[in-house]
């Protein structure tokens, strides 16, 4: 607090107080810890190395064709290898993809389900598909509309 010099009062000798805030001190100290900062901040940059492969104006078509299994309401699993699709029973799925369909366990099988399939009967397929060896089998849905 501060004191105000001069002013009203009864008395010559009465002095008023002054509640106003100082921030004089306040801004003495920004000031500071500006300075610091623009000093230190260089300092604290640092550059990693990054080796980025060089950009691809067109992607690559893909040497296989794509394999799309489609679970529909009834637990009917169809198999699209390219010629059609062939509905297969799910617990020869595993066996039906290699001997009838010639399909590695390395290729990329794409997944797609109805709406009213429940979740059992998709994790159902997912194992079977395990089990199998086959490991790479991506999701494929719908882009919602609003």
């Amino acid at each position: 607090m501060g004191a105000k010099v001069g002013g009203g009062g009864d008395s010559r000798f009465n002095i008023g107080m002054n509640s106003d805030l100082n921030v004089t001190p306040f801004v003495d100290v920004m000031l500071v810890l500006l300075i610091i900062f623009m000093v230190v901040a260089p300092l604290a940059t640092v550059t990693i190395p990054v080796d980025l492969p060089p950009a691809v104006e067109t992607p690559e078509p893909p040497k296989e064709k794509p394999v799309y299994i489609s679970l529909g309401e009834y637990d009917v699993l169809l198999v699209d290898a390219g010629s059609g699709e062939v509905q297969v029973p799910v617990p020869e799925l595993g066996d039906a993809l290699f001997t009838r369909f010639g399909i590695g366990k390395t290729r990329k099988i794409f997944f797609r389900a109805d709406d009213p399939v429940k979740y059992r009967a998709i994790m159902n397929v997912f194992n079977v598909l395990q089990n199998s060896g086959y490991f790479e089998v991506n999701l494929v849905a719908e882009a919602v509309s609003s």
